[in-house]
């Protein structure tokens, strides 16, 4: 009786059509329901062979080890897909910059639905690649003959400070190819934009990329929209509260002995990586390291110092946001800076526009230029601006060893992936089996 049921034609149009139709309330967009119509005939009226890869009605009603093979594939790429853009991602943290809260060789889940999943902006492409064809360096897996404007579906909650997210790196719009792990305009303050241009020997071609094309970085999210940020000797404020301090977070430290070495097992009972790890002498070293990492590094017999390394505030460094001298911070001190929030209206100044000229220009798509000191947006004069997305002030917790917000600003809501919040697997790439893999980071939840 149940697998009369369970096996008629009725039963799974209803079935598939009703789950079908709940992805289609949680869209939100109505005219996906006419796929009820090829739902109804896949499993009802069977008037169109939709399975075109299969035989209809083959003798014996059995398909070819092939077909079946073919079939299989085609039901695990869809339904993978699917999983992997409203659901789950796979991701893996490729540098030091969540060091220790988050190793390299960790491999992550990132909830999707946990802010709720973002329709893709450009929905044809390969599957299971992100930017960038398998073996090649810069053909495209996608293409934009169709472009989705910014949509994002229903989700458990929101952004909440110190989650562990899974972002679009924001200046990630202009890439060159052959350095796409550096930012386009880092690269342009560093060696200029003309020979970057009249070089693609060395830098690649110049591409740009839509948002969600653009590479991913995961970071801890310091600032919500509407909260004031501030920096100094390290620590960081939220509405003028110190920042919960995380057992992970890592400053560099200057290490000094009295001239003999520090033994490297030493240092691996301190977890403190291959790479991680600068000499200058044998009296002299820099390493990341936590607080306790610091307390038990003073107790080595030949260790005479252990001097955490901060920039003095006032030191203005071009390299941080929003590379203004009219900002003169830097990597340890910077603010205090309120993070633009959706709705909300800021005045706008030729002083303050550094802050800003991102947001108005590129994250919102206006038309935006200065003229006599006055400012202009979309050809009116501007002395305020309203802000159409939420931003997000990001920042690792590896302090000294991350590219984040300190260096390319607020990170806006369209840019949001998704939330870490599973590590699967961990590998340690100084180490070699069995001891490479860390059985203690296994089927971790990530806080």
């Amino acid at each position: 009786m149940i697998k009369e049921i369970l096996t008629n034609r009725w039963f799974k149009f209803i079935t598939v059509g009703a789950i079908y139709t709940l992805w289609v309330i949680w869209l939100g967009n109505f005219w996906w329901l006419i796929g009820l119509a090829i739902i109804f005939d896949i499993y009802v009226t069977e008037k169109v062979h939709w399975a075109f890869w299969k035989k209809k009605n083959p003798p014996g009603d059995k398909q070819t080890k092939v077909v079946e093979w073919i079939d299989a594939i085609i039901f695990a790429v869809i339904a993978a897909t699917f999983i992997r853009m409203f659901f789950i991602e796979a991701y893996t943290i490729p540098t030091s910059s969540m060091e220790k809260s988050l190793l390299v060789g960790d491999y992550l889940f990132v909830s999707k639905v946990a802010y709720g999943p973002k329709t893709p902006n450009t929905p044809l492409s390969f599957p299971f690649v992100h930017n960038t064809m398998p073996l090649t360096r810069s053909t495209k897996s996608y293409v934009e003959w169709i472009k989705r404007p910014y949509r994002r579906m229903k989700g458990f909650g929101d952004i909440k400070n110190i989650d562990v997210v899974v972002f679009h790196f924001p200046e990630g719009d202009t890439v060159a190819l052959y350095m796409q792990n550096q930012s386009y305009y880092q690269s342009v303050r560093s060696y200029g934009r003309d020979r970057i241009w009249n070089e693609p020997r060395n830098f690649g071609e110049v591409v740009a990329r839509p948002v969600d094309k653009r590479e991913n970085y995961i970071k801890r999210c310091i600032g919500i929209p509407g909260d004031v940020i501030e920096m100094t000797q390290g620590q960081v404020k939220v509405n003028g509260e110190p920042q919960e301090h995380f057992d992970g977070m890592q400053h560099n430290y200057i290490v000094k002995t009295n001239g003999t070495s520090i033994n490297p097992k030493a240092l691996d009972r301190l977890h403190i990586a291959q790479d991680d790890r600068t000499v200058y002498s044998s009296e002299q070293y820099m390493f990341p390291l936590t607080e306790a990492s610091v307390g038990e590094l003073k107790e080595f017999a030949n260790v005479t110092s252990v001097e955490k390394l901060e920039e003095s505030p006032g030191e203005w460094d071009s390299n941080i946001f929003p590379h203004s001298k009219n900002f003169p911070w830097n990597v340890d001190n910077f603010g205090p800076l309120t993070i633009p929030a959706k709705g909300e209206t800021v005045e706008l100044t030729p002083d303050n526009l550094p802050l800003y000229e991102r947001i108005i220009k590129v994250y919102e798509n206006n038309q935006m230029e200065v003229k006599d000191g006055a400012i202009y947006i979309n050809g009116e004069k501007a002395t305020s601006y309203t802000f159409q997305l939420d931003y997000y002030w990001m920042m690792g917790d590896n302090r000294h060893n991350s590219a984040d917000s300190r260096y390319w600003g607020f990170v806006p809501a369209d840019h949001i992936v998704g939330k870490a919040s599973f590590i699967w697997l961990s590998l340690d790439k100084d180490k070699s089996l069995p001891g490479k893999i860390r059985l203690g980071r296994m089927f971790h939840f990530i806080k």
